[in-house]
Parts: structure tokens; sequence; C-alpha cells
């Protein structure tokens, strides 16, 4: 009985993460222009990833963030896209500021839609991310937004 419950709270979770924003209503997420206030998810990562370490490194995937080479050309592929003189090195992966600067840029092209749950699990997984194989990462990002905010 105690697994179906978390199994119903789990799936109404992921229905309310789906169906709030889809509707249009200001969440607490949105900030009254508009734009996206990603901060308390982008926090979470980096607690999750890093325990906020910005000299954290794991193979090939550094900093705070945890980020990656190939994210840093999916950036800089972007900035060009766009035509920005914009362009993130190696190096900028020890930034916490930068860091963010690319979670956000990737967020803009890869989820312009603005779904927390996509962003979680696309930092995680990839952009074409199975629910299944991200699930764990997922339920320690929100239980770390969950801790910040208390």
């Amino acid at each position: 009985m105690k697994r179906i419950f978390k199994i119903v709270f789990l799936v109404l979770s992921f229905i309310g993460l789906e169906v709030i924003p889809a509707l249009g209503a200001n969440t607490s997420g949105t900030k009254s222009n508009g734009k996206m206030d990603w901060s308390p998810v982008i926090e979470a990562i980096i607690q999750v990833e890093s325990e906020g370490n910005p000299r954290a490194v794991s193979g090939n995937s550094v900093g705070a963030m945890q980020i990656t080479p190939i994210l840093v050309a999916e950036c800089n592929q972007i900035l060009r896209a766009r035509k920005s003189k914009k362009k993130f090195t190696l190096k900028d992966r020890f930034s916490v500021e930068k860091s963010k600067e690319m979670f956000l840029l990737i967020q803009s092209k890869h989820n312009p839609l603005n779904n927390i749950e996509r962003a979680i699990r696309s930092w995680n997984g990839g952009f074409r991310c199975s629910s299944r194989k991200t699930q764990r990462y997922f339920e320690k990002v929100l239980r770390a937004m969950n801790s910040v905010r208390k």
C-alpha cells in the first residue's frame, strides 16, 4: 500500500509539473516579467552534481555543474547560430557564473517551454534522455530543491 501511494504521488507530481506551466499559470518559477527563474533548479543541480565545489572533476565533467566538453561545444554552436560573438571555453566550466549561463543557454534552445522536469532530466541524461534512466537523478534534484526552499 505504501508503494502504491508513492507511485501515485510521483505520478501526480509529474503531472503537476507538466500541466501548470502548460496552462500558462504564473507559478513560483516565473518572475513578473514573464522570464523563468531557474535559480532554484540551478542551485539544486549544483548541490547534487558537486556539493557546490566549482573545482570538482569527474572524468570529462568538471565544475560546480559538472559540464562536459560536448555541452560547451553545443553552447558555442547555439551562440554561432544566434550570430553572437561570445564563445565559451573549456576553462569556463570552472566558473559558477559561466556554468549558469551555459545552463540558461541550453534551456533557451532545447527547453523553450521551460519545463522543469525536462531541464533536470536532460542535464543528467542529454536531450533525448529516458525517464527511467534519469529517475534517481531527478528525485535527488527535487529533494535538493525542496531542502533549499525550507
